[in-house]
């Protein structure tokens, strides 16, 4: 593996959930950082700020268990796709690149960035806000939520097409405030629905 690093003896790393191709974060490695990520299959970098070592999640529990590691055409830039452990951002965040600028991307990030949103309401709570006040009432005001939309989509099914869109768009909501309750990602999500693709 000829990788290059700069005359600090760093290289950067991308790093893209594996589940959705998000990217996450990017960070430093260098060659220990880069031995004991691929022994141990966790992410480890070297910390600019600190000069020292820093395993991911070492502290916060936000582990990036590495499932893919790839190098660039001039060996100079490293990518990583990861199982994200709850989320990548110092901030809260899931992603660190939530600063949007602009975004003609499909609308297949809709559900990425309406859980991030929901994982914010539930770090950073709104007055007024419903997401907060569902996180405030707890599990029991979430699931009865569920349930209440579950059988909307059943109706809305029988009635039209455009209830049926509108009653799922309900439903797929609340399970989302639900996943973010209880800490489970969309990648594990994502990951369990590739499993199904067989």
């Amino acid at each position: 593996m000829d990788i290059k690093y700069d005359e600090k003896g760093l290289v950067p790393a991308i790093v893209q959930d594996d589940a959705s191709g998000k990217v996450l974060m990017l960070a430093y490695m260098n060659e220990e950082a880069v031995n004991l990520t691929i022994e141990k299959k966790l992410a480890c970098y070297f910390s600019r700020s600190r000069q020292k070592l820093w395993l991911k999640g070492e502290t916060s529990g936000h582990y990036q268990h590495v499932k893919s590691f790839y190098y660039d055409c001039d060996n100079d830039t490293i990518l990583l796709k990861v199982k994200q452990i709850g989320v990548a951002c110092h901030t809260g965040s899931f992603s660190c690149f939530f600063n949007k600028v602009f975004d003609e991307s499909s609308e297949g990030n809709t559900l990425d960035n309406l859980y991030e949103i929901i994982m914010d309401r539930k770090i950073n709570p709104k007055d007024g806000s419903y997401t907060a006040y569902l996180f405030k009432e707890g599990i029991d005001k979430i699931l009865k939520k569920i349930g209440e939309e579950s059988s909307e989509v059943i109706i809305g099914a029988k009635n039209s097409k455009e209830e049926l869109i509108y009653e799922s768009s309900d439903l797929i909501y609340h399970l989302m405030v639900l996943l973010v309750n209880e800490d489970i990602t969309l990648s594990d999500i994502y990951g369990e629905l590739k499993k199904r693709m067989k």
